[in-house]
């Protein structure tokens, strides 16, 4: 079984950059479309991006052009480079993964707080 642990979250001026890691345990993620979901108080759980196996990417249109999300399978880690960061993306940004012929997410990490101050 895959164990998803994330950081890299904090405190971020409006306008400003953060780096999202996802490190995967237990066994490898090559064979998973991994993605970054993020849960703001009141809010649907919204996914912000994914990326499949063969490195295909699809972002929600919020993000687009500001947000990129990327895997290193080498080192069994997912990433979400974070750019021009606004006060709405504040929120617990968690990653997820989902094996090859799955319809849904079945690993999850327990998440990091973004927090953008404006």
């Amino acid at each position: 079984q895959v164990q998803l642990v994330e950081s890299g979250g904090g405190l971020v001026q409006a306008g400003g950059s953060l780096r999202l890691s996802c490190a995967a345990s237990g066994r490898t993620i090559d064979g998973y479309t991994m993605a970054w979901y993020r849960q703001a108080p009141e809010k649907q759980r919204e996914r912000v991006a994914s990326i499949t196996s063969g490195g295909n990417t699809n972002y929600a249109d919020s993000v687009k052009g500001r947000f990129t999300i990327s895997r290193d399978n080498a080192k069994n880690t997912v990433y979400l480079q974070m750019n021009s960061l606004k006060p709405e993306d504040t929120a617990v940004y968690l990653c997820a993964g989902r094996r090859i012929g799955s319809l849904q997410y079945s690993v999850w990490g327990q998440g990091t707080q973004v927090t953008v101050s404006s």
